[in-house]
C-alpha cells in the first residue's frame, strides 16, 4: 500500500485546482481519476457525435425516484466536467451568500461571506484566464482587482443585439469567460473563436478547463502523481472511525489500496455522496460523515432552460457566448424575489435540432433554423430540499430523487426574454431546446449538480465544517460543489475553483 500526504479523488474544477494549488508545496500528492484523458480527435468538434451520439457521455445508469433508469449527462475524464463546460466563469453575487426570499421560500445563509471568498475569486480568475469587464454588469459584486484579460468582443450580430437592448433600457454586459484568447494578436492566440466551445471538448486545448489549466501543470512537479481509470470504490477508516485509513481503488481490473494523511473528495455532488454512503461501517452505519443524515440530501442543479430565438436576419456568429443579462437577478419587474440569469450559449447547429424544432417553427428547415438561431440559457435557483437527494441502490447505483422547486421565477424570466426579442430583431417565439442538456429527461442534465454535503458550523445541520472538512472525520475533505448550501443563479464552476484554493490554503497550513 502506497502512502501520500494528500490523496485527491477527482480531477475536475475542485480536485484539479486543489492539486495545482498544493503542487509546489513538495508534499506527496496522488490524484485518482476514474476516467482517462479525453482523446483529441476530429470528433471533438462534430455536433452529431457530441450531441446526437453522446460520444463523450458516461455509460452510467442512474435511477429516478420511480426507479426508472436514465443516462446522466456526466463526463469522466481528466479535468472532469470542465472538459465539456462552456467556460462561463461567474462569481456568485453578495446576496447569494445570505439568506434571501424566493418565490418558494427562504434560502439558507452560507457560513462564510462573499468577502471571505473574494480574494480567491480573484486568484481563480487569474489562473483560469477569465476575460471580462468589471462594472459592466450592474449586479457585479465588489472585486479587489480587474479581470486579468479584456472581455471577449461581441461579433457584429451580437453587438447589434446589445445596442438594441441598451436603447430599450436593459443592461446587457460581457459574459466572463475562461478561454485562452488573445484578440490583439490573433496569429499567436491559442483560441480561434470557433463555434465549438460550449458543450464540446476543445480540440486545440484553448478552453480553460481543469486538465489544461491545473492538472497538467501540477504534474510537472515530481511530487504529484495521477492515476487514470482509477475508480475509488470505498473509503475505510481507522479502528476509532475518526479518520480515513485506506482508499480502495479498482484500476485496470485489479484491486489497489492507498493511504493518505489527508483524503479529499471531488467526484461531483452525486458521486461524492455515493462514495460516502457506500463506505459506511460500524462507526458510521449510515455512511461516512453522515451522523446528521444529510449526506446526499439538498441536491440542487438549477432550474434551467435552453431557448432558441430566430433572428429576422441570418446570424453568422461563431463565438456567441459573449453577452449576459442580469437585470432580473435580484428581483423581477413586478415581484421582490430573484428571477435569475440570462446568458448566451454556444451557437446551435442543424443536428442539434433533430428532435426539437420542426413543430415549433413551421417553414424552417433544420439548417435554415441553425443559420437564423440565436441561443440563450436561462438559469434560476432551485432550493435545497432534504428530500431532493442522492441514495444508493442495492446494486450500488445512484438513485436521484428530485421534485422541482421555485419554478415560477424561471417562467417569469422566460417572459422577460420574450419581451426583449423585439429589441433584438427576432421573431416573437422562443423554441425550447434540449440538446444542451444532452437528454430529454431534465433530471439527466447534471452539469450544475451541487449541495449533497453542505458546509456549516453546526454538525447537526451540515456535513462539512467551514474548511470543508467532514465534521466526523479528522482527515476527510470535500471540494467539489457538494459543499454549496444554496446554488444562486449563475454557473458554479468559478465558485468551486475559488473554494478549492481557499481549502488549499487551509491544508497548506495544516501540512506545514
Amino acid at each position: 500500500m502506497s502512502h501520500y500526504d494528500v490523496i485527491i479523488i477527482g480531477s475536475g474544477a475542485g480536485g484539479g485546482t486543489l492539486a495545482h494549488h498544493l503542487a509546489s508545496s513538495g508534499k506527496k500528492i496522488l490524484i485518482l481519476e476514474r476516467g482517462g484523458y479525453l482523446i483529441r480527435e476530429k470528433a471533438n468538434w462534430d455536433a452529431t457525435e457530441v450531441f446526437v451520439n453522446n460520444r463523450y457521455v458516461s455509460r452510467d445508469t442512474w435511477f429516478d425516484s420511480d426507479n426508472k433508469p436514465f443516462q446522466p449527462g456526466v463526463h469522466y475524464f481528466v479535468g472532469g466536467a470542465t472538459k465539456m463546460f462552456g467556460a462561463a466563469m461567474f462569481r456568485l453575487r453578495e446576496h447569494d451568500f445570505k439568506a434571501h426570499r424566493t418565490a418558494d421560500g427562504m434560502t439558507p445563509d452560507w457560513p462564510i461571506s462573499y468577502q471571505e471568498l473574494e480574494p480567491y475569486y480573484t486568484k481563480a480568475e487569474i489562473l483560469y484566464q477569465v476575460h471580462g469587464k468589471r462594472g459592466d454588469d450592474p449586479t457585479d459584486p465588489p472585486a479587489s482587482a480587474p479581470y486579468p484579460f479584456p472581455p471577449v468582443s461581441h461579433e457584429p450580430r451580437i453587438q447589434e443585439m446589445v445596442d438594441g437592448l441598451k436603447r430599450a433600457g436593459y443592461h446587457p454586459s460581457y459574459a466572463p469567460t475562461g478561454i485562452m484568447l488573445d484578440e490583439a494578436h490573433r496569429a499567436h492566440s491559442r483560441c480561434i473563436r470557433c463555434n465549438t466551445c460550449d458543450g464540446f471538448p476543445c480540440l486545440v486545448h484553448a478552453k480553460a478547463d481543469a486538465e489544461v489549466i491545473a492538472v497538467r501543470p501540477a504534474l510537472q512537479n515530481p511530487n504529484v502523481t495521477l492515476l487514470t481509470n482509477a475508480q475509488v470504490t470505498k473509503l475505510e477508516t481507522i479502528a476509532s472511525g475518526r479518520a480515513i485509513s485506506k482508499v480502495i481503488v479498482e484500476r485496470a481490473g485489479s484491486h489497489e489500496e492507498h493511504s493518505g494523511d489527508i483524503v479529499v473528495l471531488s467526484c461531483g455532488a452525486a458521486n461524492s455522496a455515493r462514495l460516502l454512503l457506500m463506505s459506511g461501517n460500524e462507526h458510521h452505519p449510515h455512511g461516512l460523515a453522515n451522523g446528521s443524515d444529510l449526506v446526499g440530501r439538498n441536491y440542487m442543479f438549477h432550474n434551467s432552460l435552453a431557448l432558441v430565438a430566430l433572428s429576422l436576419r441570418v446570424n453568422p456568429t461563431n463565438f456567441q457566448k459573449t453577452m449576459t443579462i442580469n437585470d432580473f437577478y435580484r428581483s423581477g419587474r413586478d415581484c421582490h424575489y430573484p428571477l435569475g440569469n440570462i446568458q448566451m450559449i454556444g451557437k446551435s447547429m442543424g443536428p442539434m435540432f433533430r428532435e426539437d424544432a420542426p413543430s415549433f417553427a413551421p417553414g424552417f428547415t433544420l439548417e435554415m433554423m441553425a443559420r437564423h438561431a440565436v441561443d440563450f440559457w436561462l438559469t434560476s435557483e432551485d432550493l435545497p430540499m432534504p428530500d431532493n437527494r442522492v441514495t444508493v441502490t442495492s446494486t450500488g447505483d445512484i438513485k436521484l430523487s428530485y421534485t422541482p422547486t421555485n419554478l415560477e421565477p424561471l417562467e417569469r424570466l422566460r417572459a422577460e426574454l420574450r419581451l426583449m426579442l423585439q429589441h433584438m430583431d427576432m421573431h416573437h417565439y422562443l423554441i425550447p431546446s434540449t440538446y444542451y442538456m444532452g437528454k430529454h429527461i431534465p433530471l439527466a442534465g447534471v452539469g450544475h449538480q451541487s449541495g449533497t454535503c453542505r458546509f456549516g458550523t453546526d454538525p447537526h445541520i451540515s456535513v462539512l465544517d467551514v474548511n470543508c472538512k467532514a465534521h466526523e472525520l479528522d482527515n476527510l475533505y470535500v471540494v467539489d460543489t457538494s459543499f454549496f448550501p444554496s446554488i444562486g443563479a449563475v454557473n458554479p464552476s468559478l465558485t468551486a475553483i475559488a473554494n478549492a484554493m481557499r481549502v488549499g490554503d487551509h491544508l497548506l497550513q495544516r501540512l506545514a
